[in-house]
């Protein structure tokens, strides 16, 4: 009874507080200002403060009571928002003098007002001492600054990332309600998905529909492998894969001929359930017979991978990368690298594959969630050292060794985009299905975690990417047998509540507008990815906090990446015949209609061709898909026969120049129909056309002719990993 007085009590508060704000919004802010906050948090004084927090809400626990640690934290979740309540009620009612920020790595001075959550408030377009609005001398302009609304962040649904998540907002300043509020808040902070609430029809969610889809093994692979179809040296980044169950004959047939051709190699191959994580599941083989299955013959839906052999060592240990991305939105492409990541090392040391070691776990896979339970795992306070450390630490020690971090870090960020453009087109489709053109609903955003192995060579390789990693920043420790508590984890939080607090920060509504309209262009299309130490983002953000941990790397790079979106101007074409809102399969009518509008019929290929083409190929990725429940022809399976078209129109070429060609035909007869239609409406956040975008893609190769994918022999990276 207790418990349900308090809720309706914070509920009551709430409103109270909504009606407050309205009411303020309108009226001036008073003279107030707030002591400047140091512009540098030192990495000590935070590990401190969460050490003390977590400390504080921290006890001894049996494994079997972990439910009492929960009931913990939710006590400290109505806390924590009784506590910025009054926060926020003592920061205005601070009065003080105009106060001079300076702005990081400029002579200039802002003059105004601070408001109670770090902001400057003043005259927009002071320079040179004066306001351009109204001529005045700095400080003396007589427009008065409005309050700046707080934000407001629904962590209802957070799960498992409440206390980064609970510390960013803390230094933001803004405003948590995490049991959630009857009106609209600006973010929405979900654990799992896009789906954990049905009912947002405004502000901003931390997840895109489709992500967690798009990014299990399979799909990752298909997406990846449809991109090494049209560009092979610039997606040689991800090892060779085969789908279990459907490849499984192609997977045995090709390793059989390796052997017989070569007795000598001995390759390996690891094995990773579809919908696994956290390592669970993943073992190693050295032939197609070792695969296990469920049940009788039945193999259990996976990707088979060639094994890296030879990975770059420190202290003999094999070690992976977690590097934190941002996918700021997806029209226009908009991505983000955490300059620190993560460093995690397996915890014995590591001897190439054989026979006896398969199933050394500890020594093969670098997954913490498995290496954590290892006798030999360290926890350490040193960012430097221990089984986990800062990304920053490992290149440091590799620079001392005359490597070149700046082309590790280069070829690590090409690989982060090529990956995102890999996933885009059908994240699109995605989209457009839970959210459709001219219906209410909120923009996306997501962090994704990225595994990279680097090899001997220094060459990086995407294992793969979670959409859903880990964010907490304390970790359990035995204290006595059966006896745990929680600790804070340095390392965790030096990297973590960085990139939650400034994802936070760029998707600030009142810094989003103004950041799409100035980072609408690329650089010269000879311009190298640089590397720089200091943050190039201008947000015009609060002096109070850090500078940005979050470097943008597109649009940056727009005109040395743009080519790769061939598969995306696909997509739009698809999205524009699929007809029924929220649906994501093609069904026979529009297809019919897309080569009608098209053109793409003739006396050679006749409509009845179409429909032929049509089922073959639906037929098959349905069987490919068994776990759809929609009927019709997916993204990919249309991303097939669009090959096939093109491969028919112009057999002498290489496939990625027929179908560019089919592209230029196809996008042509629709332009040219757009004119006498009425356009189509798009949603606010779909502002450029891919397919219009794509003008700096080239129109011939030189490359050699590339046959697709299921006809060309197997080469394992033998070679590759033979290097150095």
């Amino acid at each position: 009874m207790s418990d349900h007085y308090e809720r309706v009590k914070i509920e009551l508060q709430q409103m109270k507080e909504v009606e407050s704000e309205a009411a303020a919004d309108v009226e001036q802010l008073s003279p107030a200002s707030v002591s400047s906050v140091p512009t540098d948090v030192s990495f000590t004084a935070r590990r401190d403060l969460s050490r003390s927090s977590i400390n504080g809400r921290s006890r001894s626990k049996s494994r079997s009571k972990a439910d009492g640690y929960e009931r913990q934290v939710n006590a400290k979740q109505l806390s924590d928002l009784t506590q910025q309540k009054s926060d926020y009620a003592q920061g205005q009612s601070r009065v003080s003098n105009e106060p001079d920020l300076t702005i990081k790595g400029t002579a200039r001075l802002l003059k105004g007002k601070t408001a109670a959550n770090g902001h400057v408030e003043s005259c927009q377009r002071q320079t040179e001492g004066k306001c351009e609005d109204h001529g005045k001398e700095d400080g003396k302009c007589k427009v008065a600054a409005k309050k700046r609304r707080t934000v407001t962040v629904d962590t209802s649904k957070a799960k498992t990332s409440l206390e980064a998540l609970k510390m960013s907002i803390r230094q933001l300043k803004w405003k948590e309600f995490p049991m959630g509020r009857r009106t609209a808040c600006d973010i929405y902070w979900h654990g799992v998905s896009f789906h954990d609430n049905e009912n947002i029809v405004s502000g901003q969610v931390n997840k895109f529909p489709g992500m967690i889809e798009m990014l299990r093994k399979i799909n990752l692979s298909r997406a990846v492998r449809t991109m090494q179809e049209l560009f092979p040296e610039e997606y040689n980044f991800y090892p060779r894969s085969w789908i279990l169950p459907e490849e499984y004959q192609l997977f045995s047939t090709q390793i059989r001929l390796l052997k017989d051709n070569d007795a000598t190699l001995k390759p390996t191959f690891i094995v990773k359930p579809d919908s696994g994580s956290q390592g669970d599941g993943i073992y190693l083989i050295r032939d197609p017979a070792d695969l296990r299955a469920i049940s009788g013959s039945q193999i259990k839906q996976a990707v088979v991978q060639e094994y890296i052999q030879k990975p770059l060592l420190i202290d003999k240990l094999k070690f992976d990368i977690r590097l934190y991305v941002l996918v700021r939105s997806l029209e226009p492409l908009e991505i983000y690298i955490a300059k620190e990541g993560l460093s995690r090392f397996c915890t014995e040391p590591y001897q190439e594959p054989s026979q006896k070691n398969l199933s050394h776990v500890f020594m093969h896979l670098t997954n913490y969630s498995l290496n954590v339970h290892s006798g030999n795992f360290v926890h350490s306070d040193s960012c430097s050292t221990g089984s986990k450390r800062t990304f920053s630490s490992v290149l440091y020690r590799l620079a001392s060794k005359g490597v070149d971090i700046k082309k590790v870090w280069s070829d690590i960020i090409a690989l982060v985009i090529k990956t995102v453009i890999a996933l885009v087109p059908e994240l699109k489709v995605y989209y457009q299905a839970d959210i459709p053109p001219g219906k209410p609903g909120p923009t996306c955003f997501q962090i994704l975690g990225f595994d990279i192995l680097l090899m001997k060579n220094l060459k990086p390789v995407l294992l793969e990417v979670n959409a859903n990693p880990s964010m907490r920043i304390e970790h359990e420790q035995e204290v006595s047998p059966g006896v745990f508590e929680y600790v804070p984890s340095p390392v965790d939080e030096e990297v973590k509540v960085g990139v939650i607090r400034d994802t936070l920060r760029l998707m600030d509504p009142a810094q989003r507008k103004q950041h799409v309209t100035s980072n609408t262009g690329g650089g010269s299309p000879e311009e190298a990815i640089v590397v720089e130490t200091g943050s190039d983002e201008k947000e015009g953000l609060a002096d109070s906090l850090p500078s940005l941990c979050l470097k943008q790397v597109f649009p940056k790079y727009t005109k040395q990446f743009n080519y790769l979106r061939v598969v995306e101007r696909i997509a739009v074409i698809f999205l524009r015949f699929l007809g029924v809102k929220g649906t994501m399969r093609l069904g026979p009518t529009g297809f019919r209609t897309f080569i009608r509008n098209c053109k793409l019929s003739n006396s050679s290929f006749s409509m009845a061709s179409v429909d032929i083409l049509y089922i073959d190929i639906t037929r098959r990725w349905a069987g490919m898909l068994p776990d759809s429940r929609e009927a019709g022809m997916c993204l990919q399976a249309f991303i097939e026969a669009f090959f096939y078209l093109a491969a028919r129109r112009s057999k002498a070429l290489p496939l990625r120049e027929q179908v560019l060609l089919l592209l230029e035909v196809c996008e042509g007869a629709l332009e040219g129909q757009s004119h006498s239609e009425k356009p189509r409406p798009h949603r606010s956040h779909t502002t450029t056309n891919p397919a219009s975008s794509q003008s700096s893609a080239p129109t011939t190769f030189s490359s050699p002719a590339l046959t697709r994918r299921r006809h060309r022999p197997l080469q394992l990276s033998a070679k590759a990993n033979t290097e150095n």
